[in-house]
């Protein structure tokens, strides 16, 4: 006699229903996330450009212009930086004198303009410009520092184009290029000519 088949037993009433599939993960925030840092990348060398531009480079100028007025002889008969300038230029020039009543253009004074050296170990990305004036007691110091103008020009570029940042940064570094460029133009010319460098200008840039 066959058996009875045993029926399938019921799934119970009270099952739990299946838990629901878990959300997917929040998509990644894609572009907007990077918006800042983007922003921070194209704006912080305009900041910093117009920081150095109109708030140290005044500072520095501001600076260097007391320096002058400090260094420039102020004993009775010694002319000031831009008076000196001034006689240098023309006395380099060749002049002889303005209109009748001004005084004579200096003839123990010179000037070198505007020169312009890269600073040493900053492969080209930083620079020194200046201005100065070479004084002397000999009266012929314009005409004989005239006539050696290239050596001199080409011996003052050595020099500070042997420079460094940190070298500028230490205390009296412009008083060891002063003793620098008096020593390498006496050598130059032959004889003690130059006696102290003023500077007119001096910004590192």
């Amino acid at each position: 006699m066959a058996t009875p088949a045993k029926p399938e037993a019921a799934a119970p009433a009270d099952a739990a229903p299946a838990a629901p599939v878990a959300d997917a993960a929040p998509k990644s925030g894609g572009l907007k996330s990077w918006i800042p840092t983007i922003v921070a990348v194209l704006f912080a060398p305009a900041a910093c450009w117009a920081v150095a531009q109109y708030l140290l480079m005044p500072q520095l100028k501001r600076s260097l212009l007391a320096d002058v007025a400090e260094e420039a002889p102020a004993e009775g008969g010694a002319k000031t930086a831009e008076t000196a300038a001034g006689g240098a230029h023309a006395a380099a020039a060749g002049g002889h004198g303005g209109k009748e009543g001004e005084a004579a253009p200096a003839t123990n004074v010179y000037r070198f303009e505007n020169v312009v050296v890269n600073l040493a170990g900053t492969m080209g990305t930083r620079y020194l410009k200046t201005t100065f004036l070479v004084t002397g007691a000999s009266p012929e110091i314009a005409a004989k520092f005239e006539a050696a103008k290239p050596q001199l020009i080409d011996v003052t570029i050595g020099v500070l184009s042997t420079l460094t940042l940190a070298e500028l940064e230490e205390p009296g570094a412009k008083n060891v290029i002063r003793e620098k460029l008096v020593n390498s133009y006496n050598h130059v010319l032959g004889q003690r000519i130059a006696e102290q460098v003023y500077f007119a200008d001096f910004v590192v840039q």
